[in-house]
């Protein structure tokens, strides 16, 4: 072969692999978009990243914000908790809230027989050892014991007390969480609508007198409180 020739042969051969170099490079760039693309999280297009990360497991949603009361309605509260207050300083609920820790008894409020006390239980006397699930004379023992589930004085750490307080106090002490069992408005508006102690109080048994308001009544009274906000009589 020429000198020429050989030259010529060689440009070719140079050209050649140049232009495989070029299409190798074009085709690993291609390659590579596809798969970054692919990596990319797919994102709804009606879904902005603020709605996207509400998303997230474990968001809770949040509670919806209650309009603030008007003048009227903690007027209304206020009024309305006066009548609560009557039944709560009635015998059959103050008898389970006393200042001490004697729970008290009879419409006198007197100190529970038998010197029972909070002391009593702590020693292993539990109250449902005589106040059964229901009132004694459904049983077949007149004037015997009262009776309702889970018979029991208020923690000795959270006593809830009834007994002595005016209603402004009872109203103060009620809505206040570290004082009322940690229970927010609406739960305690359940609580003594549904609770079987609490229902005991109209059904108390014997000769026993029944709080000031029927329970339906006190229960539309307390609702009316609760949506005033828990508002307190001076």
């Amino acid at each position: 072969m020429s000198e020429p020739m050989k030259r010529r042969f060689k440009f070719s051969m140079l050209v050649a692999v140049a232009t495989l170099i070029a299409a190798s490079l074009v085709t690993s760039q291609a390659i590579g978009g596809d798969n970054k693309d692919a990596t990319e999280p797919a994102v709804d297009a009606e879904t902005s990243p603020d709605e996207a990360e509400g998303d997230e497991e474990g968001a809770m949603p949040a509670e919806p914000v209650k309009p603030e009361p008007t003048p009227a309605q903690k007027a209304a509260g206020a009024k309305a908790f006066t009548k609560v207050a009557s039944v709560l300083l009635s015998p059959r609920c103050m008898n389970c809230h006393p200042a001490g820790d004697a729970p008290l008894q009879t419409d006198q409020s007197t100190p529970h027989a038998f010197n029972i006390t909070r002391a009593s239980v702590e020693a292993g006397l539990d109250c449902s050892t005589c106040h059964q699930g229901r009132n004694a004379d459904e049983i077949g023992a007149p004037g015997g014991p009262p009776g309702a589930p889970n018979w029991h004085l208020p923690e000795k750490e959270m006593p809830l007390i009834f007994q002595g307080r005016s209603v402004a106090q009872l109203c103060a002490q009620l809505k206040d969480p570290e004082q009322n069992g940690h229970k927010t408005l609406d739960q305690l508006l359940h609580h003594v609508g549904h609770d079987p102690l609490v229902l005991w109080g109209w059904n108390p048994g014997g000769k026993r007198t029944k709080p000031p308001l029927t329970h339906e009544a006190f229960v539309a009274e307390f609702k009316t409180w609760v949506e005033s906000g828990g508002a307190c009589p001076e």
